[in-house]
């Protein structure tokens, strides 16, 4: 039997890391995972990035085996594809980890509460070290869409609301950042002023991107002028998803492709997408 899962992406209002506090909205980007139970090897294929590390999906497999109390089997084929490029703050191990752990247990046989296997994903990001502060926030934008606000010190949903919908534009440099490249005392440094942007972040979340955006840019030292740029020209909202270097920039429901083309993105680095309201 072939199971398949499926997450969407999410992309960031508030950073989790300088405070623990985080908030995401969902955004209409996939992510694909199948798998079966075979006689053979265990064996992990990426298709959208094949020199990725496998090591979170073999976690997640052996994670979900272990949550339904089941020996894992001597043999089975994962197979994981997305639409979210790897390590530029697009959630892309969230994404992949809900996805993974679904295609798993509609194998298994096995029905787990949506919060239940975000939080089960989170675990196994933890484990396999992509992750500083558990990304339970951006698991939860990922795999419940909306307007997410979550404390990721304790893995809780604080709040979540609709979000409208809207089109996102992504401006995706060929460059990654990894999370062991990250000046967290800096970040740390911060938490005062991006505390302010959270106390917005449910009644305003496109103030608060860019406030964010513009917080954590300057504490990491990636430039912020396209995001700026953007706002100029209209944007409803515009910050550096994650840790970047992605911008995700809100525009009104039409009007994506072309504020993308007067901002100047190449194609080579623009993702369009929208915002996503439930799963």
């Amino acid at each position: 039997m072939k199971g398949e899962g499926r997450s969407h992406g999410s992309i960031t209002v508030i950073n989790a890391m300088p405070c623990g506090i985080g908030a995401t909205m969902g955004v209409d980007l996939n992510t694909t995972a199948t798998f079966e139970e075979t006689d053979g090897r265990r064996s992990v294929t990426i298709l959208n990035d094949g020199s990725e590390d496998k090591n979170m999906a073999r976690i997640c497999v052996s994670r979900a085996y272990e949550y339904a109390k089941m020996d894992e089997s001597d043999g089975w084929n994962l197979v994981t594809d997305s639409e979210i490029p790897v390590s530029r703050g697009l959630k892309s191990s969230s994404c992949a980890c809900n996805a993974i752990l679904r295609a798993v247990f509609s194998v298994i046989g096995v029905d787990v509460d949506p919060v239940d296997l975000i939080r089960l994903g989170v675990d196994c990001a933890r484990e396999a070290r992509v992750t500083v502060t558990g990304s339970f926030d951006d698991a939860c934008g990922c795999g419940l869409g909306g307007l997410v606000m979550t404390d990721n010190r304790r893995d809780e949903i604080l709040a979540r609301s609709d979000i409208g919908d809207y089109d996102v534009v992504i401006h995706v440099p060929e460059f990654k950042i990894k999370k062991t490249g990250l000046p967290l005392d800096r970040l740390h440094e911060v938490a005062p002023r991006i505390q302010e942007a959270i106390d917005i972040a449910m009644t305003d979340p496109f103030k608060a991107m860019t406030m964010n955006g513009r917080i954590i840019s300057e504490a990491s030292g990636v430039d912020n002028t396209l995001a700026e740029r953007a706002m100029g020209m209209g944007a409803l909202g515009a910050g550096m998803s994650g840790s970047g270097p992605a911008v995700a920039i809100v525009v009104a429901k039409g009007d994506g492709e072309s504020f993308a083309k007067d901002l100047g993105i190449v194609p080579e680095e623009l993702i369009l997408t929208r915002t996503r309201c439930g799963e």
